[in-house]
């Protein structure tokens, strides 16, 4: 190795230590899955190391496609497992699939649990041009070559999917403001453990319904009072983690979702500023007739 391929594998590890928290934040985005994303960098890293980067004057944006095109493959290879005919056993709502609970969380926060549900069901090309444009500002003439398209193409598949993640959920009827506050607040106090803080937020009469794969149980459950709807909240402190807000069907719901894979809704009915009933569906078929959606900012 001359001085010169020296110095320039040099730059290029320096450049990649200084664009790793973004490169990763691209991987986080594009797969949904924190150990994923660490994974796909590192392999982007392998390929990176000892390219020939003749021509290349724009450093961060190379190592941004060679993430991207990792990602991509993974996205694809992923679509394909999940078209496979023989499918695997059905996962239980709370499991995490090996990854890091922590990270998996901290991700489902910093993103939104419903977007990442909403981005879990574009193809992946839909996907690369929504996150890459959308997310990271990356210009379509720069996404158009990783996905093989022209760029505009690439601008009508980012925009399919806008569609998908911002234009195809009904504005919610009623008083949306205080549904959202109450709904907002159970799950605040459910992450933190606060029983006086759920009590506080429901009916004296409050209904929480659950289907039979919720716990599980042969039989759906039904609980009464707001002592022991929050006694049943407190108990679900870990899945809170993975949990959001979301629109469900156009009313503010919660949507827990490790990896961006939906495992169970809560559905609220609030009345006068209390929470009057809970529903909570982990069985796929009713899940799969959900229309979940991104919550706007200014919903």
């Amino acid at each position: 190795m001359d001085d010169n391929t020296a110095g320039a594998q040099e730059l290029l590890a320096a450049r990649f230590e200084a664009d790793r928290p973004r490169l990763r934040a691209v991987a986080h985005r594009l797969l949904g899955s924190a150990g994923e994303a660490d994974d796909a960098v590192q392999d982007a890293w392998l390929r990176a190391d000892g390219a020939d980067l003749d021509g290349v004057e724009n450093l961060t944006g190379w190592l941004t496609t060679v993430v991207t095109r990792v990602c991509l493959n993974r996205l694809r290879a992923r679509r394909t497992r999940r078209e496979e005919p023989l499918e695997a056993a059905p996962e239980s709502p709370g499991a995490d699939e090996g990854a890091d609970p922590a990270r998996e969380a901290q991700l489902a926060d910093e993103v939104g649990v419903a977007l990442l549900v909403v981005l879990d069901t574009l193809a992946p090309a839909e996907r690369v041009a929504f996150v890459l444009h959308d997310l990271f500002a990356v210009p379509f003439d720069t996404i158009a070559p990783i996905l093989e398209k022209t760029p505009a193409a690439t601008r009508q598949l980012a925009s399919r999917a806008r569609r998908r993640v911002r234009g195809g959920t009904p504005t919610p009827a009623g008083d949306p403001g205080r549904a959202r506050k109450a709904v907002e607040a159970f799950l605040a106090a459910t992450r933190a453990g606060d029983f006086a803080a759920l009590v506080a937020l429901l009916d004296p009469d409050v209904v929480l319904r659950a289907d039979a794969l919720v716990i599980p149980t042969p039989e759906p459950v039904t609980v009464r009072g707001a002592e022991p709807v929050a006694r049943g909240a407190m108990a679900a402190v870990s899945r809170a983690r993975f949990t959001g807000l979301a629109l469900l069907d156009g009313a503010f719901g919660l949507v827990m979702a490790p990896l961006g894979r939906p495992r169970l809704v809560l559905a609220f009915t609030v009345g006068g500023g209390l929470i009057t009933g809970i529903e909570v569906i982990a069985e796929p078929e009713r899940l799969g007739r959900i229309e979940i959606g991104v919550v706007e900012m200014d919903q």
